[in-house]
């Protein structure tokens, strides 16, 4: 609250340099008329003491509280009412995720499909304006989460993507299809597909190159993304009467070629991702490659508050003075 409030003007904060002033001038001239009684013993005296005599003591204390409160008030407090209203022309962007099972290949720990969710969750929330969609692909494909600017509602649909919900391959045609049908009637100016796959298209109705054509007609630019290390990895081989996943040696085998080609044709860019840390610096060069421009528009309203101060300095004035003129009253 303190760091909405300013002063318009501050100097007259200088004023309080007098509180110091009096105090020494009232303490010397109180010495200079200190009496001396002489009495033969104080006996008589010891031990007494008035409450009145300390409540009196509070009377030069409200008077300077008072003081300082109107001191307060002639600076003229203000209370900033800060609105602002953003316009931003976002970019819409659609993520389309490979759901094959080779996605449960472990040379990413735990697997390449958490570490590929937990970053395109994190790619999310940084993406505050812009409104975000999620296709899904295997041996098929379809429309997870339509272009929203829902991010929490988002992220839980990446959180509980899991293999083996679609029939196993990899579609990349299908993917790359779905995710631009879905945003290429977007009014937005600019509109990004995000695809990554681990593997060789190998199934589906549609060619990867076809969906590419489609996606530059429509001015859709792609980025993809190839996930998996070099050589070999720990992945599934076959699959048991319960769906779980029997797991074996298998080799990495991604269309880098066929990847680059889809986003040369659209004028993204292809991205390898080896490490979990790799793909995080992807979707960090993406967020920076695809900025929004975001226009604020910001708009200050002030409240003055001084005339509470003023308030306070007459309350502890009229205290002070019903104190001094009737109950601590003094008879001379």
């Amino acid at each position: 609250m303190f760091s909405n409030f300013s002063f318009q003007q501050p100097w007259f904060f200088l004023l309080l340099l007098l509180l110091p002033l009096v105090v020494w001038l009232r303490n010397r001239r109180g010495q200079a008329q200190e009496a001396s009684v002489k009495m033969p013993t104080l006996e008589a005296a010891a031990g007494m003491k008035s409450w009145k005599a300390d409540l009196q003591k509070l009377l030069p204390l409200l008077r300077a509280l008072a003081f300082i409160a109107l001191v307060v008030a002639m600076a003229r407090p203000q209370l900033t009412l800060k609105k602002e209203d953003i316009k931003a022309e976002g970019i819409d962007i659609f993520l389309a995720i490979d759901l094959s099972s080779s996605m449960l290949a472990q040379d990413f720990q735990p697997d390449r499909l958490e570490v590929c969710k937990r970053v395109a969750a994190e790619f999310v929330e940084k993406r505050q304006y812009d409104r975000i969609g999620l296709a899904v692909f295997s041996g098929e494909a379809f429309t997870q989460c339509p272009l929203t600017t829902d991010h929490r509602v988002l992220t839980d649909f990446i959180e509980g993507l899991r293999c083996g919900i679609l029939e196993d391959g990899t579609a990349i045609g299908m993917g790359l299809a779905t995710a631009v049908n879905r945003i290429k009637d977007s009014p937005s100016k600019s509109k990004v597909v995000i695809l990554l796959t681990d593997g060789v298209n190998n199934a589906g109705y549609v060619k990867p190159l076809t969906a590419a054509e489609i996606a530059k007609e429509f001015g859709v630019k792609v980025y993809t993304i190839g996930v998996g290390q070099e050589g070999t990895a720990v992945s599934p081989i076959s699959r048991r009467i319960d769906g779980s996943y029997v797991m074996g040696m298998a080799r990495v085998e991604i269309d880098e070629e066929l990847l680059k080609q889809i986003s040369d044709m659209t004028g993204g860019k292809y991205f390898r991702a080896t490490t979990a840390r790799s793909l995080e610096r992807i979707y960090d060069e993406i967020d920076r490659l695809e900025k929004t421009e975001i226009e604020v528009t910001s708009v200050k309203r002030y409240s003055e508050e001084f005339y509470r101060f003023v308030w306070v300095g007459i309350c502890l004035i009229l205290i002070e003075l019903f104190l001094r003129y009737t109950i601590l009253r003094s008879i001379p």
